[in-house]
């Protein structure tokens, strides 16, 4: 079993982290902030899911298109100010895109090369989707969908399935439940 471990969360590595996603997707013209945020919360819940652990610890909270690290405008408009990353914004496809683009390398030495793979793993799954889809997607995450508006999701939601029990697993289930019952009952006669 893996261990989970709590850590205050780091601004510095969401920071690089978003410049290496601004430059590994420089050629897929369907970044944008949007689809950025989906990628940071892809990639910090499949860290958390995989590792016990997530790479920023960022807190993450519920947008109506999906999840998004709460101290995102604060770490970007930092950047901004510090001429680490532009923000582009153009006319893409009838939508207004807000395009990150990286003005300075990431700093690759606060990862391991385990999370800058599973960045990478990522990174292509999702490449081909705009964030319209990548939004939706998002919307089918449990997380998301128990959270209220503004609401944080917590990293442990990851590790909740969503997925049919086998009949077995029922069955299990409900031999738990009804030894339960029995020690309670013991318990309070």
């Amino acid at each position: 079993m893996k261990k989970v471990t709590h850590r205050k969360s780091d601004d510095e590595k969401l920071r690089e982290l978003i410049l290496y996603i601004s430059q590994r997707c420089e050629q897929d013209e369907r970044l944008g902030v949007t689809k950025l945020n989906k990628l940071l919360f892809y990639i910090e819940f499949s860290a958390y899911l995989t590792y016990g652990k997530a790479i920023t610890n960022q807190e993450y909270f519920r947008l109506p298109q999906g999840p998004a690290p709460q101290r995102f405008m604060i770490v970007k408009k930092a950047m901004e100010r510090q001429k680490e990353l532009a923000i582009s914004t153009r006319l893409w496809h009838g939508h207004e895109q807000k395009r990150p683009i990286a003005l300075r390398i990431a700093n690759l030495d606060l990862f391991t090369a385990e999370e800058i793979s599973l960045v990478d793993e990522i990174i292509a799954r999702y490449w081909g989707m705009t964030a319209s889809d990548i939004s939706e997607s998002s919307h089918n995450f449990l997380g998301w969908i128990c959270a209220n508006e503004q609401e944080r999701i917590p990293y442990q939601i990851a590790l909740v399935g969503t997925r049919d029990l086998k009949e077995r697993e029922i069955e299990y289930g409900q031999s738990l439940e009804l030894r339960a019952a029995e020690c309670l009952s013991g318990a309070t006669s």
